[in-house]
């Protein structure tokens, strides 16, 4: 049997930019095992598999390595997908059932908005390793949330600079680690770069859920809910972000780059 396979690049309106992930929609639940296989063969840092549900659709998201209880950029493509397959009317809220309780995504005219509970971090205590790691003397902040540490550096220059010893960041006991800076651009707000090679990615180019942090940490550094992140990878990508108390709203673009055929 043949399944339909779809590359999306997310947080981007720009092909070959933002964070690519693959999209497999199904007509029910697929094995475990499988799903895994199929992420590590499309190599992707994510590979989103969906099928009806209850209304809604059934979401799970696998690395090349694991499986993660939740991920923006893959949510962000899959409702792309199912709004431009025609599976989904296009004023239709696309709802989602996943490991991190139910998550919806609606369109706001060439954006898609998601709506995501918060993972505020708090402050937390850095593990020698950790800085090491980086390759930073020091940070002026570091906080834990139930995902990921959080770091942040005193420029957008030295964030851009960093060069991580992955293979000491995969030994700390967290998915991975969010480093993030004040913009140095007027039209951003905050900049960040995600690594997380425990999980099987060393540098993710954009990650939703890790705005699921940022945003309530430079809502209340900035005193402001709305903000826009740029995620300063090589592949680059914008996430408007809006803080509201337990939730935080997601933002971005995302457009088709292929289409394939899933022939096993």
């Amino acid at each position: 049997m043949a399944y339909s396979i779809v590359q999306v690049d997310a947080f981007t309106a720009q092909p070959f930019a933002g964070n690519p992930a693959a999209v497999c929609v199904l007509e029910r639940a697929a094995e475990e095992r499988w799903m895994q296989a199929v992420a590590r063969e499309m190599n992707l840092s994510e590979t989103a598999f969906l099928h009806p549900e209850d209304g809604g659709y059934r979401l799970r998201w696998f690395t090349p390595a694991v499986e993660v209880a939740l991920c923006g950029h893959a949510t962000l493509a899959s409702a792309h997908v199912l709004w431009e397959d025609g599976r989904l009317p296009p004023e239709r809220m696309a709802r989602f059932l996943t490991q991190s309780g139910e998550l919806t995504a609606a369109r706001r005219d060439d954006w898609i908005e998601m709506d995501f509970p918060a993972k505020p971090v708090e402050p937390a205590a850095a593990p020698p390793e950790l800085l090491e790691a980086l390759g930073l003397p020091a940070a002026m902040f570091v906080g834990k949330n139930v995902f990921d540490y959080l770091v942040e550096v005193e420029s957008e220059e030295t964030l851009r600079r960093l060069v991580p010893d992955h293979s000491r960041l995969r030994r700390l006991p967290v998915r991975g680690v969010i480093v993030t800076a004040r913009a140095a651009e007027p039209r951003f707000d905050f900049v960040s770069r995600f690594f997380a090679p425990g999980a099987g990615v060393d540098e993710d180019p954009v990650t939703g859920s890790a705005h699921t942090a940022l945003a309530p940490y430079w809502a209340a550094k900035l005193e402001r809910e709305e903000l826009t992140g740029y995620q300063a990878s090589a592949r680059g990508g914008i996430v408007r972000v809006a803080a509201r108390g337990a939730r935080v709203m997601l933002a971005g673009q995302a457009v088709t780059v292929m289409r394939a055929q899933l022939i096993v």
